[in-house]
């Protein structure tokens, strides 16, 4: 089928109304990642994540959730990536996930930190011992001659740790995405989508409706 003959799908959700919202964002999207996890086909955790440097070129790519709460959404990469780079220089980014199963899209928008070295650490510990191993290997985003490279580096680590726990890299670690926006997307027949976005104003949070 050519892109021109797809017409996109046909939605069939019921409305989503103000009323049936939660006044607190992050409740209201724990809500639908528990619908996302126990109803969709694919993980629930995969987003979006865009940023932009100093130069003004966005650049967009899927991450995982690796958990959230009232302070942000967080995921973890290598400092010195090209998305490490850019929020150094740019410490704001936008996620996006969309879940096709529910028809629902969840927009965050807001600023970026470093997550603290303890909850690197924490979370570095929970990671497959592979994981830990490639985290230490790859010079995420750099170019290198071939994928041997890579395989023979990760055999040599391997054997250097072998009856030893393998350290977090100290350029790889945690970011949180602190929202001042989340976006509630449920797809609606004839593109009448319904969109809610959750603003935060003077540690309040307000929530509007928005055309789609």
């Amino acid at each position: 089928m050519s892109i021109d003959a797809y017409r996109g799908p046909v939605f069939t959700s019921e409305p989503l109304h103000k009323k049936g919202l939660l006044d607190d964002p992050f409740e209201q999207f724990r809500l639908w990642f528990a619908e996302a996890e126990e109803k969709c086909s694919n993980y629930a955790n995969p987003m979006t994540l865009a940023t932009c440097g100093k130069d003004g070129q966005p650049v967009a790519r899927t991450v995982l959730l690796k958990g959230f709460d009232t302070r942000g959404f967080n995921f973890y990469t290598n400092y010195e990536s090209r998305k490490g780079q850019q929020l150094a220089e740019n410490p704001k980014a936008s996620i996006c996930f969309y879940w096709e199963e529910l028809e629902r899209q969840v927009i965050v928008i807001g600023q970026v930190e470093k997550m603290s070295a303890q909850e690197s650490d924490d979370y570095f510990l929970t990671r497959p011992r592979g994981s830990q191993i490639g985290a230490h290997v790859s010079q995420q985003s750099q170019p290198i001659d071939n994928r041997e490279v890579l395989e023979r580096e990760a055999e040599e680590l391997e054997s250097s740790y072998f009856d030893k726990p393998v350290p977090r890299p100290s350029n790889w670690g945690g970011y949180r995405l602190v929202p001042q926006s989340i976006e509630f997307w449920q797809g609606q027949p004839d593109r009448l989508h319904d969109r809610f976005i959750y603003r935060k104003e003077k540690q309040v949070w307000s929530v509007t409706r928005h055309a789609p």
